[in-house]
Formats: structure tokens, sequence, C-alpha cells
């Protein structure tokens, strides 16, 4: 092992007056109320493994990560590290931004073990990995916070680091330096180096990732998989109240690979789908009707059960109904599937063909919308836009629509996907005969 956490806790007081903190500061044993960021946290990775550390915001993620890199010191328990350590915990950490950037290199490379000439070998390599040209020779201070970060982890990218320390810092830059980025943590992975790095994006983990820890309220609750790992934090995020606490204990109690384990009226099929009742957007935007109201959008199998937990490479429908106000000519309708981040990824709409339009539609009439869709999409979280559109006065407004209406989870991933969406749909090899070559 190259990292070795064992009941590791850290509290910070909640005292908010300066009296309070004063006694806090002088006498650290008072019983002022405190926070707990972590509670006995127990864990490890080996030489060569990639763990990713998942939880919602305020889950201990960071805290965590600064008390492996002992930038803090615990309450209790205890951390050991073997190797050189890099870490990028923070914005412009270990930079001082009176220096410029070739001075920060030299000093910040030092720092993380390198000799003056071991940086002077590897500069030009450093450089030329940030892409960040003449601003090298201007005062950090200057920079923008993509060119401070994109010149932080070149230097920790070159420093042949044993143990790799991220948070949240793989989505600097644009697309190039993204993929020099994750390149250059392939090169490590195959050096033998240990990372271990918090991230929000299920996709990095999944893909980056030998195993995953879930962090929640300080506690970790579960590791395994990335897989699982995701799945269980994916459930957790969306659930609410008693609900949660619930499911949370459950998880805490050992559901960790072990499926059989699942709440079985949470199950339909892995194949078809299930339904988690829990995963219900929260950002919905109904926009004000103009004489059409749209309900229950929501996503079925080709069984017709409503699912929302879906198995990517499956077809699914969308469904919703509009029942109209009043009468309504040339209809059509609309939908849109976009990421968490509002990404929109795909859409379908039948307003721009004729012979998919519904020339007449009598007032206090429904109908019902179906929009079916290969699930082509890596594991995660998304929503969907639902809307109702016809002609009046000879110009196509929108009766009614909804942003964000409905929502689902992808949780299993065809094993041969490799990128962002699967759009492959035949995969064949076979020996070619060559001319002049005879079988045998």
């Amino acid at each position: 092992m190259v990292i070795s956490v064992s009941q590791l806790s850290k509290s910070f007081s909640l005292a908010s007056r300066p009296w309070q903190r004063l006694r806090q500061a002088l006498w650290p044993r008072n019983t002022d109320e405190r926070f707990y960021a972590l509670k006995d946290i127990n864990f490890h990775a080996d030489k060569g493994e990639t763990v990713g550390i998942v939880g919602h915001n305020g889950s201990g993620k960071s805290t965590l990560l600064q008390l492996i890199c002992g930038v803090m010191q615990p309450d209790q328990g205890n951390v050991q590290i073997e190797g050189r350590v890099a870490a990028l915990l923070e914005l412009g950490s270990g930079f001082n931004p009176e220096f410029t950037g070739r001075q920060n290199v030299y000093f910040n490379a030092q720092l993380l073990g390198l000799s003056k000439a071991e940086v002077a070998e590897r500069f030009e390599d450093i450089l030329a990995f940030a892409d960040i040209g003449t601003f090298i020779d201007q005062p950090v201070k200057s920079y923008s916070s993509g060119m401070m970060l994109r010149l932080a982890f070149s230097v920790v990218m070159h420093i042949d680091p044993d143990i790799l320390i991220v948070d949240e810092a793989l989505a600097v830059g644009d697309d190039a330096f993204q993929r020099k980025c994750h390149a250059k943590l392939r090169q490590l992975q195959a050096k033998g180096a240990t990372l271990l790095f918090v991230s929000h994006s299920a996709g990095q983990v999944i893909e980056l990732c030998d195993r995953a820890v879930l962090l929640d309220h300080g506690e970790l609750l579960m590791e395994g998989s990335p897989k699982q790992v995701v799945q269980q934090y994916h459930k957790l995020l969306h659930m609410h109240g008693p609900e949660r606490e619930t499911y949370r204990q459950q998880i805490k109690d050992g559901l960790r690979e072990d499926t059989d384990n699942k709440p079985k009226s949470k199950q339909i099929s892995v194949s078809k789908g299930a339904f988690d009742p829990s995963i219900k957007p929260a950002s919905t935007i109904w926009y004000q009707s103009q004489g059409a109201v749209i309900g229950e959008p929501h996503i079925e199998n080709l069984d017709g059960e409503a699912v929302n937990l879906l198995t990517a490479g499956e077809e699914y429908d969308y469904v919703y109904q509009v029942h109209f106000e009043r009468e309504a000519f040339e209809v059509g309708g609309g939908m849109m599937i976009k990421t968490v981040s509002g990404l929109e990824i795909a859409g379908a709409t039948t307003t721009r063909n004729h012979q998919m339009r519904i020339p007449y539609v009598a007032a206090e009439q429904t109908i019902e919308m179906r929009f079916r869709f290969s699930c082509n999409l890596p594991n995660g979280s998304y929503f969907l836009n639902c809307g109702c559109s016809a002609l009046v006065e000879g110009e196509r407004q929108f009766l009614h629509r909804g942003v964000d209406a409905a929502m689902f989870t992808v949780i299993e991933q065809s094993s041969h996907v490799t990128g962002a969406v699967d759009l492959v749909k035949k995969i064949t090899s076979k020996p070619l005969v060559t001319e002049g070559s005879h079988a045998s």
C-alpha cells in the first residue's frame, strides 16, 4: 500500500463570534459546537491503482485530500504515504502571485522534490505542455484561472510523482489540452503511479479508476467498482428526507458489489430498465400555457413500463400527453435530451414534417406524443425537455413547454464504448487474404 488512511477524523469549530474563536484557540478542548467534515475514515490505495472519490458537495472529499497531502492535520487517526506526492488541490496553491510563471515553475517543482538541474532539464517540456506562450515570463497574478491551472497541471505532470492527487482539475482548458491531460494520466498509470482524484463526472470515474469510494456527510459509505459506486452515488444524490436516510443506512450497513442487496421494489429488469421514484428533477420550469397543457412526461421501456434507470444500448420511449383547452391547427411536438451541464445532446420535432403534424385538434381533446430513442449514452444523469406548438394566425407558436420536465440515469454501459456517445452499431474483425497467399 502506498496510501493508508486509518480512523481519520476532522472537525471544525462552528464558533461565530470573535470571543468564541478566541476561547477555542486558548482552550482547544472546550465544548463549542463542532462540524465533523470526516468521521472515522478507513481506506487504502495500492501501487499503480487509480481511486476515485465521489460524493455531493460538502461530503468531505476535499478535506480528505488535504489531510492526505498534509495540508491539514487530523483530529484523530493517521495517514501513511510512501513515495513522492504531487497534488492539485486549489487554484494557485503553491504559486507566488508576484513571481513570473518561469520562477514559479522552478520554485514549485523544487518544492515537489526536483533539483534545480532536473527542473531546467524538463522546463521546455513543461512549457510546451502548458502552452501559455510568452505569459511564462509574466507575473502569475496576471494569469486567468485557466492559465494558472494549465501551468500547475503541467508542473505536477512532469515531476514523475509516485502519487498524484487531483481535486476537480481535469476539466481545465480546451478540448485539446484536456486530451493531453488524459493522455499524460494514462502514461503515469502505465508507469505504476498511484492516482487519487475527486470528480463529479461519472464518465471520468468509470473510465479512469480501478476502484471508487463514496463519501456522504463525512462518512465513507461504500467502496468498490467504479460503476457500482457511481450508481449508488447518483441514486443517493436525488433522494431527500427520510427516504434518503433509509437508503443511506442500507449502503452503510453493507451494500457493496452484491446487487442482490438492492431494494427489490426498485427493480424491474436489468436489461429493460428500472424505476427509482427518488430520481426526479428539482430544476423543472414550466412556461405559461397558451391553450394547451402538457402532463405526465416520463420514459417507458418497450413493454410499456415506466423507467428512469436506463441500460445503454436499449430502446425507450419518451412519452407525454397534451390536453387542449381550445382547438389547434397543425399541431407538433418536440423533445430534447441534455446533460447535467445543460449541453443539448439530441432532440427531435414533428413540426418540420407536415406528415408528422396533426392537422386539427378539437378543444378538450388530449393527444399523446411518443418519441422512441436508442440510449447510446455513457453512465450519468440526463434531463428531458418537452413542448407542443401549433399554427396561430399563420405563425408557429408554443402552446406549452417544459424545461427539465423529466430526468433519467444511465446505469449500465456497453463494454465496447470508449467515447461520450455510442455511435458504433456493428463491429467485425477477420483476417484478410492478400494476393498471392493460399488458404491451407
